[in-house]
C-alpha cells in the first residue's frame, strides 16, 4: 500500500510533466490550450486534496505547523498565477514568460514539499496515518 508521500509525489511528476510540456508549445495553438486546462485541473485538484488530506494533519503537530502553513500560503500564489494566465490572450509572448515563471514556482514548491515537507512530516505522523492519508487523498483525487 502506498504511503501519503509516494501518493503525493506521483503527482506531483505529472504537474512537473505537464509544465515542461507547456511552456515547449507556441503561441496558441491547441496543445497550449489543452495542456493549460489540463494543469490548471491537476493544480487544483492536488491543492484542494493535499490541504484537506495532508496539511490539516500537518497543523495539528507543532513540528509541522509553520511548514504546512507556508505550503498552503503558496499554493494560494499559485492560484493567483494561474488566474493572471487565465486572463491573458495565450499567444501574447508575455504569457510564456508568465508561463515560465508559474513553472519556477510550482518546480520550486513541489522540491520544497519533498525535501522539507515529507521529512518532517515523516517524524510527526505514524506509520499507519501516513496509509490512512494516501488512501484518503486518493479518493479524493479519483472524484475530481
Amino acid at each position: 500500500m502506498m504511503n501519503i508521500f509516494e501518493s503525493l509525489r506521483e503527482d506531483h511528476d505529472r504537474q512537473r510533466q505537464l509544465m515542461e510540456q507547456l511552456v515547449a508549445t507556441e503561441g496558441a495553438s491547441e496543445d497550449r490550450g489543452t495542456l493549460f486546462s489540463n494543469l490548471t485541473q491537476a493544480l487544483a485538484d492536488h491543492a484542494a486534496a493535499e490541504e484537506k488530506h495532508f496539511y490539516s494533519k500537518l497543523m495539528q503537530h507543532d513540528i509541522t505547523l509553520e511548514m504546512a502553513r507556508h505550503s498552503v500560503a503558496e499554493h494560494k500564489e499559485l492560484d493567483d498565477r494561474v488566474e493572471e494566465l487565465e486572463a491573458m490572450d495565450h499567444s501574447n509572448p508575455q504569457w510564456l514568460i508568465r508561463c515560465k515563471e508559474l513553472r519556477d514556482r510550482v518546480l520550486h514548491h513541489l522540491e520544497e514539499e519533498e525535501r522539507e515537507v515529507f521529512q518532517l512530516a515523516g517524524k510527526a505522523l505514524s506509520e499507519n496515518q501516513k496509509s490512512q492519508l494516501a488512501s484518503s487523498y486518493r479518493a479524493e483525487m479519483a472524484q475530481s
